[in-house]
Order: C-alpha cells, then sequence, then structure tokens
C-alpha cells in the first residue's frame, strides 16, 4: 500500500505532507478550520487526491477508535 503521508527533512522541513506533494497534511486541516470543505481544499491544491484525503481520515478515524476510552 502506498503511504497517504511522508516526511522527508528535505521538503518542507520535515513537516508531515501529503505522499507525493510539498502540501503539508496541517494545510489540510487549517483549511477545514476555515470554513473549506474537502472538496474546496483539493481544488485548491490539485496534487492532493481524493485517495490521500480519505486515506488520512480513515487512518485517524482507527487511531481514534483504538484510544476511546470505554465508558
Amino acid at each position: 500500500m502506498e503511504p497517504i503521508i511522508t516526511s522527508n527533512p528535505r521538503i518542507m522541513h520535515g513537516e508531515p505532507c501529503f505522499a507525493g506533494t510539498r502540501v503539508a497534511v496541517r494545510t489540510f486541516f487549517d483549511h477545514l478550520e476555515a470554513g473549506y470543505t474537502v472538496t474546496g481544499f483539493l481544488e485548491q491544491f490539485p496534487t492532493v487526491r481524493r485517495e490521500h484525503v480519505d486515506g488520512l481520515l480513515a487512518e485517524l478515524r482507527a487511531a481514534s477508535a483504538r484510544s476511546a476510552v470505554p465508558a
């Protein structure tokens, strides 16, 4: 499976980016906080694929489920 997020000290000073791009993951969350939709973000950053965003959200969902504290 191709990685969704990569970090390379020679690209964006090692900030986590969507694989194959120079778009920081932080930029995605900044856009969501500013009111952009996922579609709006993808239109602004055409090098990021829908699969990147879907994969990121799936990973976050899985991590959230693993760390959930039972009630």
